[in-house]
């Protein structure tokens, strides 16, 4: 009997286990998550875990689950994330389920501010959180104070106004009482399609050098590649549509993007080790 392999798979809201052949590839783990999740549109997602060097890392799917590098243990701990963003959330997901997963995702994304969100969207964002988790607002069952075990709202916006906890409730209120009637697929949308406007949304950011050892970023998203100043990551310095690319490679640390423009210069930057450009490459294929 081959070995089997003990595996947990960590959701947006659940916790999956499960045993595979020790000679299991990637795609045989994903099409079990995948089909135990209940999840078609699987086309957006991966299975995400850091690596032995703690290095982001998304699992592939035509090697042995045993022959990536993932740390040694038992269980082997993959979570289940989005890996590519559709242009547009509203055209482009379908299934409720995926929606759902975005939402839990994005949502916690802006709560860890790792996408940024002015305060204004933050408030409205936040009403459709409550809407999707509580349904209709009834002032008779949801007295002041009723959302004070969520996290609703990013810290920065907290930090930036001399507001009580009281006072942030009853702005969200306000607009999360004029959703009445949504159901929470509907309100889990529309707080897709206002988030898939802030900046940020969509992008994976790499710490990058260019060839004058100035660091930099690279974000890569559904629309091409963008390079950021360091302390910028909201307005890129130099875009690369896709439909713009003529081919992307990379040799050790070196990463270049050729222009479909003869013409036009090739850029090269620097990742900080080789296993990034690998990382870099598998989001923009």
């Amino acid at each position: 009997m081959p070995k089997k392999l003990d595996v947990r798979v960590t959701t947006m809201d659940a916790e999956l286990e499960f045993s595979i052949e020790g000679k299991g590839t990637g795609r045989d783990l994903f099409d079990l998550v995948v089909k135990t999740v209940g999840l078609r549109e699987i086309w957006f997602f991966g299975l995400f875990y850091n690596d032995t060097k703690g290095i982001d890392a998304w699992l592939r799917f035509d090697k042995k689950v045993v022959d990536q590098d993932v740390p040694k243990g038992s269980p082997l701990n993959f979570q289940l994330r989005v890996k590519f963003y559709p242009e547009d959330v509203a055209e482009e997901l379908v299934q409720e389920i995926t929606q759902h997963l975005f939402f839990l995702q994005v949502k916690q994304q802006i709560l860890d501010m790792e996408i940024y969100c002015p305060p204004e969207a933050a408030v409205l964002l936040a009403s459709y959180a409550v809407q999707a988790k509580y349904g209709d607002y009834d002032p008779d069952v949801y007295q002041p104070g009723f959302l004070n075990s969520d996290k609703l709202l990013p810290q920065r916006v907290l930090d930036q106004y001399q507001m009580s906890s009281e006072m942030w409730e009853e702005r969200i209120v306000s607009w999360y009482a004029e959703h009445r009637g949504m159901l929470r697929d509907e309100a889990e949308m529309e707080f897709l399609k206002i988030a898939q406007d802030l900046e940020m949304y969509g992008v994976n950011y790499f710490h990058i050098k260019n060839k004058k050892g100035t660091e930099l970023w690279l974000g890569v998203d559904a629309l091409g590649l963008n390079i950021y100043e360091k302390d910028d990551r909201l307005s890129p310095k130099i875009s690369f549509p896709w439909s713009e690319i003529r081919n992307i490679a990379f040799h050790e640390k070196r990463f270049t993007i050729k222009p479909s423009d003869k013409k036009s210069p090739e850029f090269s930057f620097f990742a900080p080790m080789l296993r990034i450009n690998k990382l870099i490459l598998q989001l923009c294929v």
